[in-house]
């Protein structure tokens, strides 16, 4: 026996209805051809695969996610980090792909292999098998076991259910409910020796991304609990209370799945209209310098607080490495960036012009509580 969905209240409901109706909106700004939609569906990939590896410890910058992105070279991160984030990459890259195949199926290899994908680079860890004894979750700030997981032998019986559960048309029971109880299953169970965290995430995220509705780089919540990681945390041990227990409540949980996707959404669609102002203004400063259009994705990744350097524009810009010198010269001569550090460690950030066309750009930020009233004004409609 696994976890099972509880029938959703009519509050959850109208919650769930709400979501949808901003993911629409979202749809609806996404899909107007446009030069910005690549740096937010980039940003927002990077966002999530570095905010997943945060809650593990795995802690890289904005820049250094990009890269992994972008298949590019790190510029600060730690090598164990690096690697794991190349993995998740690797995966979650694998998951878009699935996002649209009309011949998929969820499977114990499929799962297995997600995994070997995220750790493959420690063969201690058991990249792609099921652990072979005992697990336990430890706080290591009470230093103290909070959560112990199933007997190992009860692992391939329990993954076995869990994925019949994927398989199952179970239509009845909205995507977002469908897709928290994923993640709740696989982390409880916590199948593997590591990485169960990263993989539960990871599940959640292949299954929204399977309903279409959305970009799969648009689907995730993983961003959203790499920033609240400790209230994350809190709710999974409040419904996991320290062992295997599928009997439990677990509504706490659905709730605070709804709530991620609610404020996600809300910050996905606030961004969108953010990145569209300003790519249009800095489209309109390139050209008043008499600049290539091509130098316009740099000011943007400037503006919104990322450095610059050599290796990450010319992938972006698809030029050589001469032509980027020159480009980002001509873009310090012109007074939109500003160079620091020399030779190999030269980087460049915005200027203040572009700094201030930023700041004209931003929307307020609501930290709704979509459970607080009845009613709401729903953010950015």
């Amino acid at each position: 026996m696994i976890f099972t969905t509880p029938v959703l209240t009519d509050q959850e409901m109208r919650v769930i209805e709400q979501i949808d109706r901003i993911r629409k909106t979202l749809k609806y700004a996404l899909s107007e051809p446009s030069r910005w939609y690549g740096f937010l569906r980039r940003s927002s990939f990077a966002r999530a695969i570095r905010g997943s590896n945060s809650i593990e410890g795995f802690n890289v910058t904005a820049e250094d996610a990009l890269a992994a992105v972008d298949g590019g070279e790190p510029t600060d991160a730690e090598q164990e980090a690096w690697e794991a984030v190349k993995g998740y990459r690797n995966a979650m890259t694998y998951v878009l792909q699935l996002a649209t195949d009309e011949h998929f199926s969820y499977s114990e290899g499929l799962l297995r292999s997600l995994h070997y994908m995220m750790l493959h680079y420690d063969l201690m860890k058991h990249p792609g098998r099921w652990r072979p004894g005992p697990i336990y979750v430890n706080d290591e700030k009470k230093k103290e076991i909070v959560y112990e997981g199933p007997d190992a032998e009860m692992v391939p019986g329990l993954m076995r259910e869990l994925v019949e559960s994927l398989n199952a048309q179970n239509n009845h029971v909205p995507v977002m409910a469908r897709a928290a109880m994923s993640h709740l299953n696989l982390a409880m169970i916590h199948p593997f020796s590591d990485g169960n965290g990263r993989m539960a995430r990871c599940l959640q995220t292949l299954v929204l991304a399977r309903e279409g509705i959305l970009s799969p780089e648009f689907c995730s919540i993983e961003e959203y609990l790499g920033d609240d990681t400790q209230a994350y945390y809190d709710v999974l041990a409040e419904v996991g209370r320290g062992a295997w227990h599928p009997e439990n409540d677990v509504r706490a949980w659905i709730r605070f799945c709804l709530t991620a996707h609610f404020r996600q959404a809300s910050t996905l669609l606030r961004r969108s209209k953010e990145t569209k102002r300003v790519w249009d203004l800095l489209d309109t400063e390139v050209k008043r310098h008499g600049l290539p259009d091509r130098m316009v994705g740099a000011l943007v990744n400037a503006a919104f607080g990322l450095r610059i350097k050599n290796t990450n524009y010319r992938i972006a810009a698809d030029v050589s490495e001469n032509v980027a010198s020159r480009d980002l010269k001509e873009l310090v001569d012109s007074g939109l960036l500003i160079a620091s550090g020399e030779k190999r460690g030269r980087y460049y950030e915005a200027s203040a012009p572009i700094r201030s066309i930023r700041e004209r750009c931003r929307e307020p930020k609501e930290n709704i509580d979509p459970f607080a009233h009845e009613s709401l004004r729903l953010p950015g409609m």
